[in-house]
């Protein structure tokens, strides 16, 4: 099992480069980012795990700037973002990043789609909480229609482009690209249509949703072996991991405490027995 990881980093934290490499050099398969443009300080949408917000939320570094200091030090470790808040960016200019960060890194980039649970986050970008779902439908075909290999124009209800020149391409044509959520046929009608497969968060239940995923994945017309379903922020256990296997599941990501370089490299040993 190819065993990744993921860390909220931030200005106090390990840096991208230092933790990349020490990834790299203990066998580890990946570096998955997470993404907050910023926290307002009015918030009142409740944090979804229950409790205080924790304070690395509020210091997050941008996922794609710090992932490319991970590309340039490193030669094979995958990277990626888990997950890019689609809604809040600029589709246009998100494609060319992506496809940018994909290229310079020779095709190691997967792009990890989330909806959001911060609403008033969401609404400083301009977005309107009960149809981003929608929004990002819209921008994932816009930024495909970017990455096709000849010019093609997209037209949607939230989003346009013109056929347009846009280089470079991702490697192999596109990155490949998980969509991270709970559950559901809502979540699993948008990895059907443009995902290569599905970010369980902490992988629970994945013995019941498992099968309604692969059902709907086969009703679109999709190649049942290309599924991926890749666990995310996973707290491993020996049983954990086990579980996954005998689901399929061949890769997981598991979650780092945001520490200093010290500390992250005491969880990375522990993870090795994963290895």
């Amino acid at each position: 099992m190819r065993i990744a990881t993921t860390i909220f980093l931030t200005d106090e934290t390990v840096t991208p480069v230092r933790l990349a490499r020490a990834l790299e050099q203990r066998g580890f398969a990946g570096l998955w980012l997470p993404e907050h443009t910023h926290i307002p300080a009015d918030r009142r949408t409740p944090y979804a795990a229950g409790g205080d917000l924790p304070a690395e939320y509020t210091r997050t570094l941008d996922p794609f700037v710090a992932l490319a200091q991970a590309a340039a030090v490193t030669e094979t470790l995958a990277l990626g973002t888990g997950i890019t808040l689609v809604a809040q960016h600029d589709p246009i200019v998100l494609a060319k990043q992506i496809a940018t960060l994909d290229h310079v890194s020779g095709g190691r980039f997967t792009l990890g789609v989330g909806f959001g649970w911060n609403v008033e986050e969401a609404a400083d970008h301009g977005v309107e909480w009960s149809t981003r779902r929608e929004l990002v439908l819209d921008r994932m075909r816009l930024m495909r229609a970017l990455w096709a290999p000849e010019p093609t124009p997209y037209e949607g209800e939230h989003a346009r482009v013109s056929a347009s020149f846009a280089h470079p391409k991702p490697g192999g044509g596109s990155p490949r690209v998980l969509v991270g959520g709970g559950a559901g046929p809502g979540l699993f009608a948008h990895v059907t249509e443009y995902a290569d497969g599905w970010l369980p968060i902490g992988g629970g239940g994945l013995g019941t949703s498992l099968p309604v995923l692969r059902r709907a994945w086969a009703d679109a017309g999709r190649d049942p072996a290309a599924l991926q379903v890749v666990p995310y922020a996973v707290r491993p256990s020996p049983g954990k991991l086990a579980h996954f296997a005998e689901q399929g599941v061949t890769e997981v990501v598991l979650q780092l405490p945001p520490g200093t370089e010290a500390e992250i490299l005491r969880v990375l040993d522990d993870y090795a027995q994963y290895l």
